[in-house]
């Protein structure tokens, strides 16, 4: 059910990018309404641009399936089991960089398209479209999160043996939850609990890799169809730590939610591509695709401030609350002060990377 729903939702993101883009002829055509970009460009060379993508594709997909691959492979090492105190610190760190990701990169970028001076004044200028849409997504967010937690929870208490069999299934994607821990006793509130919590674990993976998917496609997009060589430059070291590193934090909620191998391999797969993919489809379109005309502005600001919602609320909520607020961290305030610590280190991580490129 859950890689079939992330199969249909990333391919339904990518043709939505793809007809929102296709739709508009002015962001397809040499039209007398694009707008001519407010710095003098100076660093345009299409054919090394055109080799700088192409390094981009691969620097970029390698290093993403590390990072998204590390917290899977890693958990055959002690020190890196969920329960233990190093996995938290690590995953505080990667979350510091999702956080960041939306707060710093995703959601200014949507302020300088939707605020640009290639837009008419009305509605464009008059309204703060970035900041209602990025409300719009958080809220959106809560309520898949929130419906489908109930959905799930509904389902496992009408039948919880179901729901245990396949979280106990004997394979790689088994943790410490257990056939026998769960399903010869769940009728005690504490092991209920404990399957509720991995379904909840197992929304929070699927919904933040959605989020993921679309940013990735949207600055994927972005770095395929320019050809400044200063700013791919810039771009390529910038989104292979920014994609590691995400990865790593995408790989900890895949192995928090204890999933089969074939569903983590299709997870890990869409998290790798999505950003090479993008590129590879901005280098398609690169002669059509005008970056500055105002329908491309509109699309892909519109895109950026709702995947910025997602992600600051996915970071937020699912991912530092819930640790934060666990009982784990609740017991121990020397853990939570080096998780701030971690959380501090990733965001500023990212806030050096956003003043570089």
């Amino acid at each position: 059910m859950v890689p079939k729903a992330n199969v249909i939702f990333s391919a339904t993101i990518t043709i939505f990018l793809l007809l929102s883009i296709s739709h508009f002829p002015r962001a397809l055509s040499q039209s007398d309404e694009e707008c001519k970009p407010e710095y003098d460009n100076t660093c345009t060379d299409k054919n090394r641009a055109f080799k700088l993508k192409l390094i981009a594709v691969f620097t970029i997909l390698i290093t993403s399936l590390i990072g998204v691959c590390l917290p899977l492979f890693a958990r055959s090492v002690s020190a890196f089991q969920p329960e233990r105190s190093l996995f938290l610190i690590v995953k505080s760190f990667a979350s510091g960089i999702i956080l960041a990701t939306g707060f710093i990169h995703v959601l200014p970028d949507s302020f300088e398209m939707l605020s640009s001076h290639c837009l008419k004044d009305n509605p464009w200028h008059k309204f703060p479209f970035t900041g209602f849409v990025a409300l719009i997504s958080a809220v959106f967010t809560l309520m898949v999160d929130s419906i489908t937690t109930s959905l799930f929870s509904k389902s496992s208490r009408r039948d919880p043996f179901a729901d245990v069999a396949s979280a106990g299934s004997p394979d790689e994607g088994m943790g410490p939850v257990s056939h026998y821990g769960h399903g010869l006793h769940n009728s005690n509130g504490k092991d209920l609990g404990s399957n509720l919590q991995l379904l909840r674990y197992r929304v929070i993976a699927i919904v933040l890799e959605l989020g993921i998917v679309v940013h990735s496609i949207v600055i994927g997009l972005s770095v395929g169809a320019t050809n400044n060589t200063c700013t791919i430059k810039g771009l390529i070291a910038a989104l292979c730590f920014h994609q590691m590193f995400e990865g790593m934090g995408l790989g900890g909620c895949i192995l928090q939610a204890e999933y089969r191998f074939a569903k983590k391999v299709v997870m890990a797969f869409f998290f790798a591509v999505t950003t090479p993919f993008g590129v590879v489809l901005g280098m398609a379109l690169s002669k059509t695709y005008k970056e500055n005309s105002p329908d491309s502005l509109i699309t892909v600001g519109l895109l950026n401030a709702s995947s910025s919602g997602l992600l600051i609320y996915m970071a937020l909520v699912d991912l530092l609350a819930a640790d934060f607020m666990g009982q784990k961290m609740q017991r121990s305030i020397k853990l939570q002060l080096k998780s701030y610590a971690a959380v501090l280190l990733g965001a500023g991580g990212m806030a050096v990377l956003a003043k570089w490129t």
